[in-house]
């Protein structure tokens, strides 16, 4: 790993700041490489799981990749121009003052990925990350060995080493690529792992992005389309079995409409998934560890008064470590499956009375990466919108501000810190280098010593009200 990342230094040292051919060059290989490697891709992701839904597969790693890459394709241009700013004081540009900012690429920018979506979540931010002009070294997770040694040999087959380098292994290699000293690291990940990787990088004081996760409120307002708010809270959900970041991982629900909303919920299971085992569309747990948490903590639920509601439209037994999606219901603090990301297609539900309660609740507990609201009401939207602050939002609907490229996508506080996606992950691997022309005119010549009159009469305008 060091070897590669000194040539990495060396070989953008060398080039100095690629030109938008180059990147748009870039690009197209990852994209070539993600549209050749489609059905691999699926497979790999299939062995890994046990099943994962080729579909899904399909559209949220690899579909879902290659649109940011090219929008990047699309719009790098733009990004580099150089960013004319006004000077001050102004009448300085009416004597030749210029200033700007030019975008320039880090460097190497390390990349730490998940097993949940580990293609999307490696290239999607490495449509950004190539924008910028930078080079990148990928690690990604030992829990998905089929889908990491594809990506490997797909990035050597598409780029040299010393532009795009993935490296495979265990925690321990992981933890050494996270105190590597690279130029900025991004991590996906829980955010019990995240306060390691923030530890290493501080003792090279590499800047990072976390992206993490954290309880995801779905608040359904009193207005709310039951039957709609079930089939989109779902989608959110059940998608990769709820072993997404951003997928609900609870609803607060008015205490009027708990049992018909756990009905809408039962209903549009029966529509999704008529029938569990052996459905290609449901993908199951990744691994048996994972699948033992998940249990203990319906177990845990049961054991202090919760009702545990199965969602199994045919009563099924279930095979390949799926499990149905699943309703805790009388939920309260002292319950894990309350107070711990779920990461998985278990949906606790919480009542409350008016929809400030709702949002006293959410503010309560580490500001989420992403807040629901389903309602129509303009004014309560914007009432919960002023009083959560939640990483992202997506109203009437689950998971969808993920997939907008035009708006940055990241976390605050326990939820992550930074942002990617478009321009924003353009400028999140970017140095805003601040550069300053002076006019041909001596016009600081009243700033130097020695002082008199000249600076008096400048310092009386600026020392005022």
């Amino acid at each position: 790993m060091e070897t590669t990342l000194a040539q990495q230094h060396a070989a953008h040292r060398r080039d100095g700041t690629p030109p938008a051919g180059i990147r748009i060059d870039r690009l197209d290989r990852a994209i070539g490489a993600l549209v050749d490697h489609a059905s691999d891709i699926a497979d790999a992701l299939s062995d890994d799981f046990g099943h994962r839904s080729r579909q899904g597969s399909l559209v949220s790693d690899v579909a879902a990749s290659i649109e940011p890459l090219k929008h990047a394709k699309h719009h790098v241009r733009a990004w580099m121009r150089r960013d004319y700013r006004g000077v001050s004081p102004a009448p300085l540009a009416l004597l030749g003052a210029r200033a700007w900012v030019d975008y320039q690429p880090k460097g190497v920018v390390g990349v730490i990925a998940p097993w949940n979506f580990p293609f999307n979540l490696t290239f999607a931010p490495l449509a950004g990350i190539l924008a910028a002009g930078n080079r990148a070294m990928i690690k990604p997770s030992e829990f998905t060995p089929t889908s990491s040694a594809l990506m490997q040999a797909m990035v050597a087959k598409a780029f040299d080493a010393s532009e795009v380098a993935v490296v495979t292994g265990d925690q321990g290699v992981g933890e050494a690529f996270a105190a590597l000293p690279f130029d900025h690291l991004l991590f996906t990940g829980a955010t019990s792992v995240a306060r390691h990787v923030m530890r290493a990088a501080a003792e090279n004081l590499v800047p990072i992005t976390l992206e993490l996760g954290g309880k995801s409120p779905a608040i359904i307002g009193r207005d709310a389309d039951l039957d709609l708010a079930a089939r989109r809270l779902l989608f959110g959900k059940t998608l990769n079995a709820g072993q997404i970041c951003v997928a609900p991982d609870y609803a607060l629900v008015p205490k009027a409409s708990v049992d018909a909303f756990a009905e809408a919920l039962a209903r549009n299971v029966a529509r999704m998934f008529p029938t569990l085992r052996g459905n290609p569309d449901y993908t199951s747990i990744i691994n048996d560890r994972h699948k033992a948490r998940l249990e203990a903590l319906l177990e845990d639920a049961r054991a202090k008064g919760a009702t545990v509601r199965e969602l199994n439209p045919t009563n099924e037994s279930l095979d390949s470590r799926r499990m149905a999606p699943t309703l805790v219901l009388n939920a309260t603090e002292d319950m894990a499956v309350v107070r711990e990301e779920i990461f998985g297609p278990i949906l606790p539900m919480v009542s409350y009375g008016r929809l400030d309660d709702a949002i006293a609740y959410v503010n309560d507990r580490p500001r989420p990466l992403s807040l629901y609201y389903f309602g129509n009401g303009r004014a309560d939207q914007e009432h919960v919108l002023a009083n959560i602050v939640a990483g992202g939002v997506t109203l009437n609907d689950t998971v969808v501000h993920l997939t907008q490229d035009n708006l940055p996508f990241g976390g605050i506080g326990p939820s992550g810190m930074g942002a990617y996606h478009g321009f924003d992950g353009f400028r999140t691997f970017s140095h805003a280098r601040s550069v300053y022309r002076q006019s041909r005119f001596d016009i600081t010549a009243m700033l130097r010593p020695p002082y008199g009159k000249a600076i008096e009469r400048i310092l009386s305008l600026k020392i005022r009200r």
